[in-house]
């Protein structure tokens, strides 16, 4: 039986998830006090697959640096995806691809194109291997100046700390992720930068080469629609997203740091909370407002075709242009003088709905769950944020991970691994098994509103 594309997608991830357990799972990648469970070990083989970064072990202390290794490989595979890496090994190895095995590619990297597959891993690749490369540098050089590692341990941590980034996994070799570099603004842009590069799509950073380095006719005016959505979009998302956090926070969980500090908390926080779960500042800290606020960031995400999840700025904007389409009682959906074809206009409110049902239906089982391993007055809005944040593939925490009961953990591990899969595949499954109506029902009004 040949699998169609959306399944080659799931069975792929679902492997990678099931060797990564069973890896984690061997004496050597965990502490010998680190008491990490099987349930322990699968938590942290889904996260680091699906690019989230929620943790119920501490991973500098409860994992090896065999375990840390899994987890880095884990989270690389994930954030560029398992069929990415294995069409590029087949290439080295000589092999041409197929129609079928172009048509799968090119759906799992949800790109329009149904040739030329080879020249484009190539070039996500290549595009990977220098960003990550250039960030990895960048934070050796300023850990050169500021700690006094061994050279081994600062290579280590600048390559973990710009693959974990740039993937958007949110992975960090540090107890409390970033907060002892609140104040930094050198590890702050570095890091930010490479969290927003990551969460732009390789087919955006393309359009934006060939409008720098490409033909003298090329303008910035002849970027794609997707890339001038991605672009104003993200940028929008950012700015508003870190008035508010300072807002909010200055007199709460930022009172008492410099304004510099408070500043780069606030645009760190708010590009991190896209998708990509470092902190600078206690999120448990945080007051209800921004929780919600952060909520609501992550339920967005990062944009199609990479390394992040969400629901994806494309689609948002999407279904907004629909709304305000249909307030307007057009018949079309008009974008920057340009009309979105209805499949597309389908798939982005499909995605939508579903991603708001399943992470209301969740959050309303994992509150029954852990009502009383949890309790008090937030759990609510506590809940919410970690299965939004599960979702969205995103690995921020109000710190009540690793305090979840075993079914609780189960719920986060499904939740993570939907965010990261659902929206995709739905996407997919949509495109390819469009069904055309060969009859129509009678028309007959209904009361809405």
């Amino acid at each position: 039986m040949k699998l169609k594309p959306p399944q080659v997608v799931v069975l792929s991830f679902l492997i990678a998830i099931i060797i990564g357990t069973a890896l984690l799972s061997l004496p050597i990648a965990s502490e010998a006090d680190g008491g990490v469970t099987l349930i322990d070990r699968l938590f942290t083989a889904t996260s680091a697959t699906c690019v989230t970064g929620l943790i119920v072990r501490d991973t500098p202390s409860a994992w090896t640096h065999f375990g840390q290794a899994v987890i880095f490989f884990l989270f690389q595979i994930g954030g560029l995806g398992i069929m990415t890496l294995s069409t590029f090994f087949a290439v080295l190895l000589g092999r041409k691809l197929t129609i079928r095995q172009n048509v799968v590619i090119q759906s799992a990297l949800d790109h329009n194109r149904v040739y030329g597959a080879k020249k484009l891993i190539l070039y996500i690749i290549g595009l990977t291997v220098l960003v990550e490369a250039a960030g990895a540098i960048a934070l050796f050089a300023r850990w050169s100046l500021l700690e006094n590692w061994s050279v081994g341990e600062r290579m280590a941590k600048a390559l973990f700390h710009s693959v974990s980034a740039f993937c958007n996994a949110g992975f960090s070799l540090f107890p409390d992720s970033f907060i002892g570099y609140n104040g930094d603004v050198s590890i702050n842009i570095i890091m930010m930068m490479l969290i927003f590069v990551g969460g732009l799509g390789f087919f955006v950073i393309l359009d934006m080469l060939k409008a720098v380095f490409g033909k003298k006719e090329y303008k910035a005016s002849h970027l794609s629609l997707q890339s001038k959505i991605v672009l104003a979009s993200s940028s929008i998302l950012i700015i508003i997203g870190a008035l508010s956090i300072f807002l909010l926070e200055s007199n709460n969980s930022m009172g008492g740091f410099t304004l510099k500090t408070r500043f780069l908390g606030s645009f760190f926080q708010s590009v991190t909370s896209r998708t990509a779960g470092f902190n600078t500042f206690d999120i448990g800290k945080f007051a209800p407002s921004t929780l919600l606020l952060l909520i609501l960031l992550m339920f967005i995400g990062a944009s199609p075709g990479s390394t992040g999840g969400g629901i994806k700025t494309c689609t948002l904007v999407i279904v907004l242009a629909s709304v305000y389409s249909m307030s307007k009682n057009r018949d079309r959906v008009f974008l920057l003088g340009r009309t979105i074809p209805r499949t597309v206009v389908r798939r982005a409110i499909l995605i939508f709905i579903i991603a708001f049902l399943w992470i209301f239906i969740a959050t309303l089982v994992f509150v029954v769950v852990e009502k009383d391993n949890l309790g008090g007055s937030n759990i609510v809005i506590m809940s919410l944020f970690e299965v939004t944040s599960a979702f969205g593939t995103v690995g921020l925490s109000t710190g009540i991970t690793p305090q979840l009961t075993t079914l609780g953990k189960l719920i986060i591990i499904i939740t993570m691994f939907a965010g990261r899969i659902g929206p995709l595949t739905l996407a997919l499954a949509v495109a390819i098994n469009e069904e055309k109506s060969t009859y129509i029902y009678p028309e007959e009004r209904a009361m809405v509103g």
